[in-house]
C-alpha cells in the first residue's frame, strides 16, 4: 500500500493594495508578462490574474454602472405593475452581470473600481428587486428581511477588515451559488404573477422553494465570510492549527502504539 497523502488546508489570501496579503503578511505578485513574479507566485497569479488596474473608463464599468442605473427603473416598472417590462429588463441587467466579469477577464480590464461596483450592483439588484417585489405583496417579506440582515452583518466585517488595511475577502462559491438562486428567484415570482392557473401556481411554489435555498447558501456563505475574517483579523493561520493538531495525533498515536508492544 502506498503513502497515505498529507490533507494541507489552504492559507486564506486576501487582495490587497500592491500585492496578496496573507496572515504573515503581504506578498508582491505584480503578475508581470515577462513572468519574473509569475514563477515566483505561479498559482497565486494564475487564480488572481489579471492584477486590478486604476483605469475608471471601461467597458466592464460602463456595464456595472448600466447595471446600477437599471435598478430604480425595475423597481417603479415593479411597483406599478408593469411585471413584464420590469421582467426583461431585470434579464438584461443579470445577464450583463457574467457579460462584465468575461470581458474583464478576457481582456485584461479588471480594474479596482470593477472589483468595488461589481458586487455593489449584484446586492443592489436582488435586495432592491425583492423590496419592489415585497411592496406589491409578490414575494414574502421574509426573503427580504433575511437578505438585508445579512448584508448589513457582513458590511460591518467589510469595514473592520479595511480598518486593518485588509480589502474585501475573495467570493466562495457558496456565496456565489446562493447570489445565484435568488436571482432566479425573482423573475420566477414575476412570472408567477402574470397569469392565474395550475402552472402558475407551481412557478410560484418554485420561486418560494429558490426563495428558501438562496437564503440558506446565502448565510451560509456570510458565515465563511465571518469565520475567515476573524481568522485574519486575530492572526489565525487555519493550516498552522492543522498541523499542530495532526501532529498531536500523531504523538498521541505512536504512543499508543509503543504501549501496546510494550
Amino acid at each position: 500500500m502506498g503513502r497515505p497523502r498529507a490533507y494541507v488546508r489552504p492559507v486564506p489570501l486576501v487582495l490587497v493594495r500592491g500585492g496578496i496579503r496573507t496572515l504573515h503578511g503581504t506578498e508582491e505578485c505584480k503578475g508581470s508578462r515577462k513572468g519574473e513574479d509569475v514563477a515566483k507566485f505561479p498559482k497565486i497569479h494564475k487564480r488572481f490574474s489579471p492584477e486590478p488596474t486604476n483605469k475608471i473608463l471601461t467597458l466592464p464599468n460602463v456595464i456595472s454602472f448600466l447595471r446600477i442605473i437599471s435598478i430604480p427603473i425595475i423597481m417603479v416598472l415593479v411597483m406599478q405593475r408593469h411585471l413584464f417590462a420590469g421582467l426583461v429588463i431585470l434579464a438584461l441587467s443579470s445577464i450583463s452581470d457574467g457579460v462584465d466579469g468575461f470581458i474583464a477577464r478576457r481582456y485584461n480590464q479588471v480594474t479596482k473600481l470593477g472589483q468595488v461596483l461589481d458586487p455593489i450592483a449584484d446586492r443592489l439588484l436582488i435586495v432592491c428587486s425583492m423590496l419592489a417585489l415585497g411592496s406589491v405583496d409578490v414575494l414574502p417579506w421574509w426573503v427580504l428581511l433575511i437578505v438585508a440582515s445579512r448584508e448589513v452583518v457582513l458590511l460591518f466585517g467589510i469595514l473592520a477588515l479595511a480598518n486593518n488595511g485588509y480589502g474585501p475577502l475573495p467570493v466562495n462559491f457558496v456565496g456565489k451559488a446562493g447570489t445565484a438562486v435568488l436571482m432566479i428567484a425573482v423573475p420566477i415570482f414575476i412570472v408567477a404573477e402574470l397569469g392565474s392557473g395550475i402552472g402558475f401556481d407551481v412557478l410560484h411554489y418554485l420561486g418560494d422553494a429558490c426563495a428558501i435555498w438562496g437564503c440558506c447558501l446565502y448565510w451560509m456563505a456570510g458565515a465563511i465570510y465571518i469565520v475567515q475574517g476573524t481568522q485574519v483579523l486575530r492572526g489565525v493561520d487555519p493550516s498552522e492549527r492543522h498541523k499542530t493538531s495532526s501532529a498531536a495525533d500523531g504523538l498521541s498515536g505512536a504512543a499508543t502504539s509503543d504501549g501496546m508492544r510494550s
